[in-house]
C-alpha cells in the first residue's frame, strides 16, 4: 500500500514542495529511508516509533520504504517527522482520509507524541498556497507564522493525536486566523527609542534624515561619547514603516534562520542589526556547509551599524562590497547554490584617530602620521565610495546636554521622510527593485538628476579640488536628489547641490592617504 502527503524545504528564503512517499509490503520487517536525507532526517524512525506508540498508535510492521522526492534534492531538518508518521499510519489503515495530497504537514516530533517548532514555515506556507494546497498543518507555536499567508487553510496542533483527530473528523476543526494589522499596531505601541532624547547634534540629525529619507549608506566619524552610537540605534524610528510586503520578505529571512522572537509571527519592524567588530566573513555576508544568511541579510529592509568601522577585518569590509551595490547575496557551495536580499541601510561609525580625538599632527601626545595611516587604511576607498553621506560629529557642549527642551521627536522627522519616499516611490513606479533614490543605477542617476548651470559648476569645483570618483559623484547627484525631494523640489538646486558635497567630508585630502 502506498500513502503520500507532501512536506517543503527551504532553499535560500524560498521553499521547494517535497513529496513524502511511504509503501508498506510484506516481508521482513525493515525500514528503509531514501531521497538524500540529513543526519536529523535519518535519525527520524526512533522518534516517529516512540512518538506513535505514546500516542495510542502502533508502528507498523512490514517493509516500510519511505522516499522524499525529488531524490537529488538534499534534505535537512527534522520537519519531515509528522509527515512520515501520517503516511505511516495511512499505509497501516490507522487512519483513513483521502485528504492528504491537497495538505501540507510538516512539524517535528518529541518523543512523547509532542510536536516541537520547525524554520521556514512562512516561505513554506507560501509555496504551499502557490502550487495550490488546501490545508497546512504545523505545530502550534508555528501556527500563527504559516496563518500570516492567505489563501491557505492552516490548522495548528500541539501533539500527534490532535493530528489524528483532524485526520479522522477534518470538518470538526476550524483554520487559525490572525489579524496582521494588529500586529503592526502592538508593535507600532512598543518603540521606546526617540530622536528626542539626543541632544544637540541638529546638523547629524539633518544628515540621517537625508539619509533616512533616501535610503543612502552613511558613516559618522567623531570621538568617543559624542552620540554616534545612540543617534544609529534611532535611525530605525525614522524610517518609514514596513509593507505588508517587505514584513513578508523580511520575516523569511529571520524563519529560515530561526531567528523569529517566540510569539511573533511576523516582522513589523525594521531590522536593526549591529554585529560585534569581531564577525567572521561568513557570519556578516552569510554561508557555511549549509548556506545560511549572514547579518547584512539580517538587516534587509532595514539597518545594518557597523561600530567602530575601523576595527572591522579588513576582508570582511571587503567582501560586503558587491551586495551592498546589488542588494543580495549569492552564495556557491558544492551541494547547493542560494541568493539571500541584502537591500540595507549601511550606517558605520568611528573614531577620527587611534586615540579617538581628531587627528592634529601638531599634537605631540596624538597619533603619529603612521599610525593614522594604519588606522584608516584598514577602509579601502571602493567601500567608503558605497558610503553616500560622511558626516563630522562634534562632542556636545555642557549647556546642550544640561538643557531641559527636548529635540524635536521621531514622529515629526518620519513624516517629511515618508513625504519624501512618496515622491520617490511615483517616480520609479514600474521599475523593477527600486524603492528609493540610493537605488538608482548611474544611467538613472543621471537622467533623474538634472542639474541647472550653477549647480553644474558647482559641482565641477568639488570634483576637481576633491579629485572625488566617478562613484563619488553619482553619490552627491543621488543625495542632492534626495534633499531636494525632503523639500518637495521638483529641480535639483545648487544649495542641495551644496549641501550633498559636504557630506563627502572623508574625500578631503589627507584622510585615506
Amino acid at each position: 500500500m502506498l500513502s503520500r502527503v507532501y512536506c517543503a524545504s527551504t532553499i535560500g528564503v524560498d521553499a521547494r514542495l517535497i513529496e513524502v512517499e511511504t509503501n508498506m509490503s510484506t516481508g521482513v520487517p525493515k525500514y528503509f529511508l531514501v531521497g538524500l536525507p540529513d543526519r536529523a532526517v535519518s535519525e527520524s524512525s526512533d522518534r516517529i516509533e516512540a512518538a506513535l506508540k505514546n500516542s495510542n498508535a502502533e508502528f507498523p510492521k512490514g517493509r516500510i520504504t519511505v522516499n522524499l522526492a525529488p531524490a537529488d534534492l538534499p534534505k535537512e531538518g527534522s520537519a519531515f517527522d509528522l509527515p512520515i508518521a501520517v503516511t505511516l499510519l495511512n499505509v497501516s489503515g490507522q487512519i483513513k482520509t483521502d485528504k492528504l495530497e491537497e495538505t501540507l504537514i510538516l512539524g517535528e516530533l518529541a518523543l512523547d507524541g509532542k510536536l516541537r517548532p520547525v524554520n521556514g514555515v512562512l516561505p513554506m506556507a507560501v509555496q504551499a498556497r502557490d502550487k495550490g494546497l488546501i490545508n497546512m498543518v504545523v505545530p502550534a507555536e508555528n501556527g500563527p507564522e504559516a496563518a500570516v499567508v492567505d489563501g491557505i487553510n492552516v490548522y495548528a496542533f500541539e501533539h500527534l493525536t490532535e493530528v489524528m483527530g483532524w485526520l479522522h473528523d477534518m470538518d470538526s476543526y476550524q483554520p487559525l486566523n490572525v489579524d496582521v494589522k494588529k500586529m503592526f499596531r502592538r508593535n507600532g505601541e512598543q518603540e521606546i527609542l526617540d530622536f528626542s532624547d539626543v541632544r544637540g547634534q541638529e546638523n547629524v540629525k539633518r544628515a540621517l534624515e537625508v539619509s533616512a529619507a533616501g535610503g543612502h549608506n552613511v558613516i559618522m566619524v567623531g570621538p568617543p561619547g559624542s552620540g554616534k552610537t545612540m543617534m544609529a540605534r534611532r535611525l530605525p524610528t525614522i524610517l518609514p514603516p514596513l509593507t505588508l510586503d517587505e514584513a513578508l520578505e523580511t520575516t523569511k529571512i529571520h524563519s529560515v534562520a530561526g531567528l523569529l522572537p517566540t510569539g511573533e509571527a511576523l516582522v513589523t519592524k525594521r531590522p536593526f542589526r549591529s554585529p560585534h567588530h569581531t564577525v567572521s566573513d561568513v557570519a556578516l555576508v552569510g554561508g557555511g556547509s549549509i548556506p545560511m544568511p549572514g547579518e547584512i541579510s539580517m538587516a534587509h529592509n532595514g539597518v545594518l551599524f557597523l561600530d567602530e568601522l575601523p576595527e572591522f577585518k579588513r576582508s570582511a569590509l571587503e567582501v560586503m562590497r558587491q551586495p551592498l551595490e546589488d542588494g543580495s547575496v549569492s552564495i556557491s557551495r558544492a551541494r547547493m547554490s542560494v541568493s539571500y536580499p541584502s537591500r540595507i541601510m549601511l550606517v558605520a561609525s568611528m573614531n577620527p584617530s587611534p586615540t579617538g580625538d581628531w587627528y592634529d599632527p601638531a599634537d605631540p601626545g596624538g597619533a603619529s602620521p603612521a599610525q593614522m595611516q594604519r588606522y584608516l587604511s584598514k577602509i579601502s576607498g571602493p567601500m567608503l565610495d558605497r558610503i553616500d553621506l560622511h558626516i563630522e560629529v562634534q562632542k556636545v557642549s555642557y549647556d546642550e546636554l544640561s538643557s531641559k527642551a527636548k529635540g524635536e521627536p521621531s514622529n515629526e522627522i518620519r513624516k517629511r521622510v515618508i513625504r519624501a519616499r512618496e515622491v520617490q516611490t511615483k517616480r520609479f513606479m514600474g521599475i523593477e527593485d527600486v524603492y528609493c533614490n540610493a537605488q538608482m543605477n548611474t544611467k538613472m542617476s543621471r537622467k533623474i538628476c538634472t542639474l541647472d548651470d550653477a549647480g553644474k559648476q558647482m559641482l565641477k569645483k568639488a570634483i576637481t579640488s576633491l579629485g572625488l570618483s566617478a562613484r563619488a559623484y553619482d553619490r552627491i547627484l543621488k543625495v542632492s536628489r534626495t534633499i531636494a525631494d525632503l523639500e518637495q523640489s521638483e529641480n535639483i538646486r545648487s544649495n542641495h547641490i551644496a549641501e550633498a558635497i559636504q557630506y563627502r567630508s572623508l574625500d578631503r585630502e589627507g584622510w585615506l592617504g
